[in-house]
């Protein structure tokens, strides 16, 4: 059952002077610097490791398959473009060092969070690895042939290409440390709203946020997919319309909960889920948010500048500053409220 804080959330008479400012410390700025050049030196030889291998097994081929290749396939399972096996190799290649030149200029300008790292770590490790299983696996069932129009079509092999690397990809992001604790140094500004409560009374705020277009936006995609299957007679993809399905449902339903510990945020199936502790939020306020311009969609999301969002429709959100030069989003109705009573919350963990 939802409740809000026991007040009337008029601001707090006894509120702080103001804050002078507050600095990242310079050790801070460079251990998360240290933390994500290590990260994305990791993840790129990793990504970068996988592609080699592809290449390395597929020009061993070169003598068994035909000239040219298939390199892609129609809607009824046919080949209808063909390359040289060099220049399959080589467009596979070239897309898989530019993802891993995008998400190490992610890592390396806006990886200040753990959750930011993680998630380029594993983007590169699985886009890598699809690009080394998908190119792999086309030519493995054209070898031998001597014409490429007489090879079967590739629905289980891209199944398998989309698949396989999650578990690589799983594996890199639990590879990158948790955020170590940085407790906030210095006072709330005086500006920041809070609510009126005795010095030992508790209160909780708990809502849920869920809704907007996002979802329509999943089941429309799921479809696609799920008819894009039927028409090319290709079942392989029925699989992947249940995993995106079970993607969609852990990020268009969240709970926030915010209380003396600080503000958790839980997807509706218990997974994913982000914590942030009172003694570590600098400053909580409400924003206006929209989705693509902040965000670039809706769902669990990162910024470029490394800002993490839970944004599922557009409006005013919570913004919690954190140490570290991080931050978080949601999008959640009575978001001043929450924020009244972060930094009211925050303001005690001070002492």
């Amino acid at each position: 059952m939802n409740s809000t804080p026991h007040s009337n959330g008029f601001p707090d008479s006894g509120t702080p002077p103001d804050d002078p400012g507050t600095q990242r410390p310079d050790a801070t700025e460079q251990a998360w610097r240290r933390r994500a050049r290590l990260t994305v030196l990791w993840s790129a030889v990793v990504g970068i490791a996988l592609l080699a291998a592809a290449v390395v097994v597929a020009w061993s081929w070169h003598g068994e398959l035909p000239d040219p290749v298939a390199s892609h396939w129609g809607p009824g399972g046919s080949p209808d473009a063909f390359s040289s096996l060099a220049a399959l190799l080589t467009t596979a290649s070239v897309l898989g060092i530019g993802c891993v030149a995008l998400f190490a200029a992610i890592g390396l300008f806006s990886g200040r969070a753990a959750a930011t790292l993680r998630i380029t770590a594993a983007s590169t490790v699985w886009i890598c690895g699809m690009l080394a299983v998908l190119p792999v696996g086309s030519l493995a069932g054209q070898r031998g042939l001597t014409d490429a129009h007489q090879t079967s079509g590739l629905d289980w092999i891209v199944l398998t290409a989309l698949l396989a690397p999650i578990i690589p990809a799983a594996l890199a992001a639990l590879l990158v440390p948790a955020d170590r604790p940085q407790p906030a140094t210095g006072p709330l500004p005086a500006s920041a709203p809070r609510v009126r409560l005795a010095g030992t009374t508790r209160a909780v705020w708990l809502r849920q946020t869920s809704g907007g277009p996002g979802p329509l936006v999943a089941i429309a995609g799921t479809l696609v997919i799920v008819v894009l299957s039927i028409v090319s007679r290709m079942p392989a993809l029925l699989a992947l319309a249940a995993l995106l399905a079970l993607l969609f449902a852990t990020m268009f339903a969240f709970r926030v909960r915010v209380d003396a510990a600080g503000i958790e945020v839980r997807s509706a199936l218990g997974w994913p889920r982000t914590r942030i502790g009172a003694e570590e939020i600098e400053r909580a306020e409400v924003i206006e948010v929209s989705p693509f311009r902040d965000f670039g969609g809706w769902g669990w999301r990162i910024n470029h500048s490394g800002r993490q969002g839970i944004v599922l429709r557009s409006g005013p959100g919570l913004l919690v500053e954190q140490s570290g030069g991080r931050s978080l989003v949601v999008t959640v109705d009575d978001a001043d409220q929450a924020a009244a009573l972060l930094n009211t919350m925050a303001s005690r963990a001070r002492f």
